[in-house]
């Protein structure tokens, strides 16, 4: 049988290389591998339908999943995870020494309803006393002025309002016109070390690590969704993208532990692989339901909970219904 042509836009994670150098090829078939970083990736498909298949925020598709007619659907793998103690920023002059400090404050963000924001708030709201409701939220472009998000209907007590056209987040941290912010990108301020900015963990490692041990989550940030019309003609190609998906990032974790020569320009990579194998389990990037119904249960309900979607619904509803009962993921 002929392979058929498949187009998927993903950055070219380590994870991800062996599909993109075709080391890995999905049964059945041929796919042209686009290494697009996100948003770009997921801004295109969603909007233009650019792709067979592509990496998406977990968030964006967790919205579009409770429409009837959704576009696309995902498969349970997930290329982006992280845990994001590290990316709550504050200005020094705000008050805020501790996480508490942060209800009745100001915070930045550049989409209230982007996935790493979602995890920060419900997890501040889980575990350190600060409410989804509690801050005021102020939206806009990190660096570059003039972002905007997709439409929202939130309850009335979540207070969010964009900056406007002419700022920014990051100036407005280091000026103190906003008292803190929630980024997946490190601001410009931190990053060319400003006196008037910094991590509200500064231990995050320790934090996450103890986090991690506590909640058994590491958090997802992207998964791979697939056009429905793709999987409406051919079923079968999620499980195979799926076990592509795990078979690259099985030898990404082998060339981890490979310690004649260092894979990566990371002086104590070995040792860095060790420490994570001991907090997380030998294979801690884990793909398929089982190993993340935690997970994404807890992102589902913190979706819910921040005014995202209207209803909670389980893991299994996000996923195409040939990749929930492999035995391989």
């Amino acid at each position: 049988m002929a392979r058929i042509p498949m187009t998927l836009a993903c950055w070219d994670y380590d994870r991800t290389r062996a599909l993109h150098d075709e080391t890995v090829r999905p049964e059945g078939i041929a796919l042209t591998y686009l290494p697009l970083m996100m948003p770009e990736s997921a801004f295109r498909m969603l909007h233009f339908n650019d792709f067979d298949a592509s990496e998406m925020s977990l968030s964006w598709y967790t919205r579009l999943a409770a429409l009837k007619d959704r576009p696309f659907t995902a498969i349970p793998v997930f290329p982006s995870r992280m845990f994001r103690h590290s990316c709550i920023y504050v200005n020094v002059n705000s008050g805020i020494e501790k996480p508490a400090d942060l209800v009745g404050k100001r915070v930045g963000c550049p989409e209230y309803q982007m996935t790493a924001a979602v995890w920060i708030k419900g997890m501040l709201a889980d575990h350190y006393g600060v409410p989804v409701n509690s801050v005021r939220y102020a939206t806009g472009g990190l660096e570059q002025p003039g972002r905007r998000e997709q439409p929202m209907d939130l309850p009335a007590d979540i207070v969010v309002e964009p900056i406007g056209d002419d700022r920014t987040l990051s100036e407005m941290l280091e000026s103190g016109d906003i008292d803190a912010l929630y980024t997946a990108h490190m601001p410009s301020g931190f990053a060319r070390h400003s006196p008037n900015v910094r991590r509200l963990f500064e231990d995050y490692v320790t934090v996450e690590q103890d986090y991690y041990r506590r909640t058994g989550i590491f958090p997802i940030m992207h998964t791979v969704v697939i056009r429905q019309d793709v999987l409406e003609a051919n079923p079968w190609t999620a499980q195979s993208l799926t076990k592509a998906f795990e078979e690259s990032k099985q030898r990404a974790l082998a060339d981890l532990r490979e310690t004649t020569a260092l894979k990566y320009a990371l002086p104590w990579l070995t040792a860095a692989a060790e420490e994570a194998r001991e907090v997380l389990g030998d294979d801690y990037w884990p793909y398929g339901i089982d190993r993340n119904r935690e997970t994404l249960r807890t992102f589902i309900r913190y979706s819910h909970e921040q005014g995202l979607i209207p209803d909670r619904i389980e893991p299994e509803a996000l996923f195409a219904p040939g990749t929930l009962a492999s035995a391989k993921i």
